[in-house]
Formats: C-alpha cells, structure tokens, sequence
C-alpha cells in the first residue's frame, strides 16, 4: 500500500512506500528460514552462531514491523477518526480474524513448525485501544509492557499450567501459555506502533532509532551478560551459561533466576528489551539500505513485500516431511530455500502489485469501506 506522505525535517514531504521497511521484512522472513532450515546453533561455530542471531529475534523484527504496519493503516503522522478511522479499525480486525484463521489451520496440520500468525493476529485486535496514541506514548506503553509482562507471565505460570479449567489451550495459549504470548510479545508490536509515528523518511530519524536500538540492544544482552558475571548463582540455577543472549540449552521452567536471562524466546524483560534494540538497529539499517541500493536489492524488496506469502509457503513445503522434528540440512540446502523464494517473489512483483496471499488479504479487508 502507498504510505502517507509525511514532512521531513527540511519541511519538504517524504512521499511514496518506505521500501526499506519491505527490506526489514524480508531480513524477518530469511531469519526464520535460517531458524528452521539453517545449521543448528548447538554444533557451535560461525555457521552455529549466524543461526543463534536469527533465533528469537526474527520474530521480534517481525513484530515490531507488524506495529508499523498498523499505524500506516490507521493513519501515520494524523490518526484517522471519525469514518475513516473506524473503516481502519475494520480493516485491522479484518486482517487478524483471517491471521488467526490461517494460523490456526496451518497449526492444525501438524507442521514443525511453531506457527506465529494466530499470535499476530491476537496481537492486531490488542492493539487496537492503542492505535491513536502519540509516539512517545505508544513507546511508554511499551516499556511498561516489558518490564511488567514477563514477571506477571512468570507469576501466572503456575496456575495456568496446572490443570483444570485454565490449564491452557486456545484463547489463553495466544494470550499466556503458547509459543508466543501476548502477555510477553505484545511490547514489540507497541514499540513498532511508536516507530512507525516517527518521520522515516529522515535520516536524523533513523540515526536517532539506530541508537536507542544501540542502547536498548545493550542494556538487554549486556545487562543480562553482567548478572551473569556478577551472580553465578544464576548460571547454576539455568543451567544456562549462553543464556544472557542464547536460547540454545537451559530450562525457562527452572525457576525466578531466568527471568534475569536474555535468551530471545526466554519471554524475560531483557530478552524483550534486547530484541527490540536489535530490531530497531535493523530496521533502521534496512531503510538506509533501501534507499541507496534499492534496484540491488530489488529481489529481497521483493520477497518482503509480499512476506506473509513466503512465510507461509515455507511452511506448506515442510508439510510433507511429516510432523517430526524440523530437518537439519547442510548450508546449501538453506541457500536453495532462500533462492527458492526470491526468484519467484521477484518475477511476481513485475507485475502484480501484491504477493498472492497478501492480494486475498487486501480484497478481504477492502469490505470495510461498507463501515459507516
């Protein structure tokens, strides 16, 4: 979709799509082929550590660009009200009644793998009280989220895990217990509502993101790397020595010394805090990027334009491997996944405006225009 012009710091307006927030996305998508498909983080090394970065943090640079996304919809720099804010608010429920539908199918399937779009899509109805709300409060509200959420979500653990009418399943695995929780996620999308009210187009706006996404990626890993030096006792309780930035070995269910780790699925204040500096650092470099080589980078432009299409066409490719574990597969077969998809993804966008499945979710969401 075309975003809406926003005036750049010389007061001229900055027109036209952000490609570089197509670049980030697919950064998102290629990190979780790395996740499913790439080297295994355990056998060690450079090719064990390359996948370890993309472990967590992708679906965080997936969630926070979700934020973004929601705030082009209900308006950038003035939001909608009124009509046409309610026909954006149709347009986002919309959109998340057809995510959880498409991840609720494709989890029923029996897939490998942990299937995120149900919990984006709980995450799109959740937003939607938020979606007015200035940038400086949207990013409040999120570091609020992020340093309340996790220990709420370890106090609830317990009761929610323990049987009987709220042992978990359904609503309460998208808000509590599942792969991917609001109660401990919901902070990335909120903080990519707040970046997405900010003047992307400038480049003192993206310096300023690269550097409290500096600070931010600090405080998570280093902060965590510090208990860790500091209290051994930590160490010893998670079993985890990598914790403060790997989620390759210890046990979230060990105790309240994880949530002083920062391992990217450990659902812990850092481990937030972390990815979202890291996300922000990213997204910041890929709009640079875009503008510079955009025709060189046309291809992964490509593929993020239209990222829920090739999200979900890697996981209909695992469909008839079985519902075991997912593959472990030398580099070149990863390379082959990613050719795979942005040669196609390419040559649709030469001439299709929109990917395949984001082409259903536009028509879907083109229904809102009967809101009055």
């Amino acid at each position: 979709m075309t975003q809406q012009a926003l005036p750049t710091e010389h007061g001229a307006p900055a027109t036209g799509r952000l490609v570089g927030l197509d670049l980030a996305r697919c950064l998102a998508v290629f990190g979780m082929y790395v996740s499913h498909v790439g080297p295994d983080p355990a056998d060690g090394g450079a090719a064990g550590m390359f996948a370890e970065l993309t472990h967590g943090r992708s679906m965080a640079l997936f969630a926070l660009l979700g934020g973004v996304t929601l705030v082009i919809i209900g308006g950038r720099a003035t939001p909608k009200t009124g009509w046409p804010g309610r026909q954006a608010a149709a347009k986002i429920v919309i959109r998340a009644a057809i995510l959880l539908a498409l991840g609720t199918a494709l989890t029923m399937t029996g897939t490998p793998v942990e299937v995120i779009l149900a919990y984006y899509g709980a995450y799109f109805l959740l937003a939607l009280p938020l979606i007015r709300l200035r940038a400086r409060t949207l990013a409040l509200v999120a570091a609020g989220w992020a340093l309340a959420g996790p220990q709420l979500s370890y106090a609830i653990q317990d009761v929610l895990d323990g049987g009987g009418p709220l042992s978990g399943g359904g609503l309460l695995d998208l808000l509590f217990t599942g792969n991917y929780p609001a109660l401990t996620y919901m902070p990335f999308l909120i903080a990519g509502m707040a970046l997405g009210r900010l003047d992307l187009a400038s480049a003192a706006v993206r310096v300023r993101v690269a550097a409290i996404g500096g600070v931010l990626t600090v405080l998570g890993y280093g902060g965590s790397w510090l208990v860790f030096r500091l209290f051994p006792g930590v160490v010893e309780a998670t079993g985890a020595p990598a914790a403060w930035w790997s989620d390759v070995d210890g046990d979230p269910s060990g105790g309240a010394a994880w949530l002083l780790t920062a391992a990217p699925h450990g659902e812990t204040t850092l481990s937030v805090v972390g990815g979202t500096g890291a996300a922000l650092m990213v997204t910041a470099a890929a709009l640079a990027v875009g503008d510079r080589l955009r025709r060189l980078a046309a291809p992964l432009i490509a593929v993020g334009s239209m990222s829920l299409t090739a999200y979900v066409a890697h996981i209909v490719v695992f469909l008839p491997l079985g519902t075991g574990d997912l593959p472990e597969w030398p580099p070149h077969i990863l390379l082959g996944f990613l050719l795979a998809v942005t040669a196609p993804a390419f040559l649709w966008s030469r001439r299709f405006r929109r990917g395949p499945l984001e082409h259903l979710v536009y028509t879907a969401a083109a229904a809102s225009r009967y809101v009055r």
